[in-house]
């Protein structure tokens, strides 16, 4: 069973090639890395997977709901944390918000409820964000840089949350251009002139 299948994906922007032919499997429960060199074209990647921008060729399907967390995080800075929360939970059709408020406890960053979006950390943010994604259990999880500016303790309740969510079932694929902790993740692939490879050193410095 696929919860995510890519399937020829190309994109160039005028005479650049981004993508040349990109194909990417992802089961449920399966956590998978993309990683690759200032470029290569992750986040043109990911922003494709998602229905965020649309492919010259190819073709995306996705199982279920989808949850999209990008590295510019998408908030209204004028609402605050609850408020931005209240407005997803509209959007997603969603009763209840208890697994939201769950999630700030666990990201560390309740006592921000009532505080404007647009006065957060930008670590705080991405935690506001990545509890966006998250709201309404997704099937797929689609995560571009998703731990850059939290700190330690933060960092280590993301990794608990990701393995929660392959427990539950999640496939959950994280761009990034440095995995020090490879034993994470499930596969591991690289990115490079345009396709897609597996099992490539994850340790490619890129930014």
């Amino acid at each position: 069973m696929t919860a995510l299948a890519a399937r020829g994906i190309r994109k160039s922007f005028g005479r650049r090639r981004v993508l040349a032919g990109v194909d990417l499997d992802v089961a449920p429960g399966e956590l998978v890395a993309v990683v690759g060199e200032n470029g290569t074209g992750k986040t043109t990647l990911l922003r494709i997977l998602a229905g965020d921008l649309r492919p010259d060729a190819g073709t995306v399907a996705i199982a279920g709901g989808l949850g999209y967390c990008p590295q510019a995080v998408v908030l209204d800075d004028a609402l605050t944390v609850d408020q931005n929360v209240r407005y997803f939970q509209a959007a997603y059709r969603i009763t209840s918000t208890d697994r939201a408020r769950e999630l700030m406890e666990r990201l560390g960053y309740a006592r921000c409820r009532g505080q404007r979006a647009g006065t957060l950390s930008g670590g705080t943010r991405q935690k506001l964000s990545l509890t966006l994604a998250l709201m309404h259990d997704p099937a797929v999880l689609l995560l571009d840089e998703p731990y850059q500016g939290f700190d330690w303790q933060t960092y280590l309740a993301f990794w608990d949350l990701a393995a929660e969510l392959r427990e539950r079932g999640t496939a959950t694929v994280v761009i990034s251009h440095l995995v020090f902790e490879q034993e994470r993740f499930d596969r591991i692939c690289q990115l490079e002139n345009g396709r897609i490879t597996e099992g490539a050193d994850s340790h490619a410095t890129a930014a």
